[in-house]
């Protein structure tokens, strides 16, 4: 054996010893990555049904949107129809007022005047003492 022989030998073990070590981390890393394999297929399979679940909720809730745009085109049409409701009553009042309500206050203080002095006709005054 020469010294070429005994060198090739201590590189052939060194090359051994240097796959040896690099095999642990390479048969720990096939098994990392196996495991996320398997964690990905199961997020895959449980993911399915979620987004199922998602699609029902999103559906519901845009037939929830659909009758609320109803409810509010109606309180819409209703809302003009009580501010047209409530100018009317305010026209009428200013009418009515324009109208009715001088004679009407007048009558009512002329009625009020003679019926007190109706009333004071009929009683007669207290008598005062000390005169």
């Amino acid at each position: 054996m020469t010294l070429g022989d005994v060198a090739g030998l201590i590189a052939a073990i060194a090359f051994v010893a240097f796959v040896g070590f690099s095999a642990v981390p390479l048969l720990k890393l096939g098994r990392v990555l196996e495991e996320m394999r398997l964690a990905v297929r199961d997020v895959g399979h449980n993911s399915v049904p979620i987004l199922q679940e998602l699609k029902g909720t999103v559906t519901a809730t845009n037939d929830e949107i659909a009758k609320l745009s109803l409810v509010t085109e109606d309180l819409s049409r209703v809302t003009a129809h009580a501010t047209t409701v409530s100018t009317n009553a305010a026209q009428l009042s200013t009418l009515f007022a324009a109208t009715l309500g001088g004679p009407m206050v007048k009558v009512a203080s002329l009625t009020y005047g003679v019926r007190q002095a109706v009333a004071s006709k009929r009683t007669p005054a207290p008598k005062r003492k000390g005169k």
